[in-house]
């Protein structure tokens, strides 16, 4: 009979083991036929190991077969890491999409460049506001975090209450909306929460995280002061941010100018929701360069170091209006997200060699972070007492820490997830039932594929080995009409060019011993040559590794 008794899952397809690229699935009902909801749809930055691509995504081949059971779809905030996938996973999904105001707006936007927004069924919940998609009750709980909107979900079934945190931090003194309502979460706490599922970004902090006015106030002091032009890059999202470098610009006598699309989106979608109500007039970048250097203040996307975002291009001199020179300012008013710390390090030699005094958040303090430190941690362990413990949204080692230090503060019943896991938390939760197929896939230019796909492979060996292309003309008695015509791809040759003639030697002493039977045959004879050609270029550099090699056959006729 517990084939057909109601259990309550947790599935995550993204953010476990990683920071970005959140996913998370909650199921309800016997486990072969269960209702579910999905909580954020995001996306990650590619790194080196992908390269030409720019985004990766879950895969979402077990939600997808499911997806006649699939009510909803819910994001809790609109960083792209939880919202940046909406608009490319959700045509195989097709379900109604839940977000607040501001989230919704920006949402939109995306949806309108997919030319899908007349199809995508989006249902804004005011702050603080719920709704019920089958056994599922969802209530909003608006926390505070780096980006407008931040909120929390406290998901009511009938088997117990989860609490899933999304990204969030405490800050005391939020400069738009509202402090963490202590006392509701308390109530939350004495109401009861089976399942605590919990940020981990910052676990490894000590101490508390900090708050945004602090960043505000110690900016003013640090730039006012500056002679040259202020460039400041920070994350388009965050709206918070953009609205002190506005103050910045206030208190100093200069002129704000916003560089980049995203940028200037993420203002106009938070005026839209009704926050920044009192910006000041924004120059346009035009008129902005025309204007002395110490009456300007540009807000700058990129602060990863984008290839091409506005600080990247205004760097390396491809912005038609907007220059750096000596004696300019240049403050990345963000962190480094983990694997940017080589393209970031290259970018700000570059800065320093045009003479510009580049500010970092380990120079001064520019930046405060999201997400919370332990003693946050503590603090959301007290308001909500749970029953079971899973952190999400880290690196293994982060979701790993959060685990004991929530056992060092009494929560008995952890469980650590990885992506693909499927967990029950109820009844005689946790435990881990199964892996279901995940992994991630990768947007190449419009074609959504695998990560792992034949084309990313081949692009990522090539980067490494480099590339020889063969070509072949037959005559119809399988003598070569020609001699073999070979082109290198990122092949180091030697100073007399000796690549090309080695290789050719080596394929010309192959060919001449190759039977009939296979010089009839254009899949065998391609192999031959394939692997000779490849081995010779492999010999000739002594490297470990032979060239990805491609050979092409042309037949005549009589």
């Amino acid at each position: 009979m517990t084939e057909d008794r109601d259990e309550l899952h947790f599935l995550p397809l993204g953010g476990s083991g990683e920071i970005g690229m959140n996913l998370n699935l909650y199921g309800f009902g016997p486990k072969d036929r269960q209702d579910w909801i999905m909580v954020d749809c995001g996306v990650s930055f590619a790194d080196i190991y992908y390269p030409g691509i720019d985004l990766l995504m879950p895969e979402i081949g077990f939600i997808e077969d499911r997806k006649d059971h699939l009510l909803g779809m819910i994001i809790t905030h609109a960083h792209e890491d939880h919202v940046g996938a909406v608009a490319h996973l959700w045509p195989y999904l097709r379900c109604p999409v839940y977000a607040t105001p501001f989230t919704a707006i920006l949402l939109r936007g995306k949806l309108e460049e997919q030319g899908l927004l007349d199809q995508v069924e989006i249902h804004e919940i005011p702050l603080g506001g719920s709704f019920t998609a089958g056994p599922f009750e969802v209530e909003y709980v608006t926390l505070t975090h780096s980006i407008l909107e931040p909120n929390a979900l406290r998901i009511k079934t009938p088997l117990g209450n989860i609490f899933h945190t999304g990204d969030w931090k405490i800050d005391p003194d939020p400069l738009i909306g509202d402090a963490v309502d202590a006392t509701q979460m308390g109530n939350i706490g004495d109401e009861g929460v089976l399942a605590l599922v919990c940020d981990s970004t910052n676990v490894f902090n000590v101490q508390p995280t900090g708050s945004e006015k602090a960043v505000r106030d110690n900016m003013i002091q640090l730039l006012s002061g500056k002679k040259g032009r202020i460039f400041c890059t920070t994350f388009a999202s965050n709206v918070v941010r953009v609205e002190t470098l506005a103050k910045v610009a206030e208190a100093s006598g200069r002129h704000l100018c916003l560089v980049g699309a995203s940028l200037k989106r993420n203002v106009a979608a938070a005026r839209k929701a009704g926050y920044l109500t009192d910006f000041p007039p924004v120059v346009d970048e035009e008129e902005a360069g025309y204007l002395p250097p110490e009456k300007v203040l540009f807000v700058c996307t990129g602060c990863q170091g984008e290839a091409r975002a506005a600080m990247m291009r205004i760097a390396q001199d491809n912005h038609r209006s907007i220059s750096i020179s000596r004696g300019d300012t240049v403050v990345f008013s963000s962190k480094i997200i983990p694997g940017n710390e080589l393209t970031l390090g290259r970018l700000h030699n570059h800065l320093v060699d045009k003479g510009a005094d580049v500010i970092t958040e380990k120079d001064a303090f520019v930046h405060v972070s999201g997400h919370p430190g332990q003693k946050e941690l503590l603090q959301m362990y007290n308001w909500t007492r749970p029953d079971i413990l899973v952190p999400v949204h880290g690196e293994l080692r982060h979701m790993t820490h959060q685990a004991e230090l929530g056992q060092s503060h009494g929560i008995e019943k952890t469980i650590v997830p990885r992506n693909g896991h499927r967990i029950r938390l109820a009844p005689e939760g946790p435990e881990l039932l199964d892996e279901v197929e995940h992994g991630y896939m990768a947007l190449d230019g419009q074609f959504l594929v695998s990560a792992e796909d034949e084309a990313i492979v081949t692009r990522r060996r090539l980067m490494y080995n480099g590339g020889l292309v063969v070509s072949l003309v037959l005559k119809p008695d399988f003598d070569l009409a020609c001699t073999p015509e070979i082109t290198i791809l990122g092949l180091v040759d030697d100073d007399e060019g000796g690549l090309i003639p080695y290789i050719r030697q080596h394929i010309l002493d192959r060919y001449d011993r190759l039977p009939d039977r296979v010089l009839r045959n254009d899949s065998a004879l391609k192999e031959e040559i394939r692997i000779v050609a490849r081995r010779s270029g492999k010999a000739f550099g002594n490297r470990e590794t032979g060239p990805v090699t491609i050979v092409n056959i042309l037949r005549l006729d009589g």
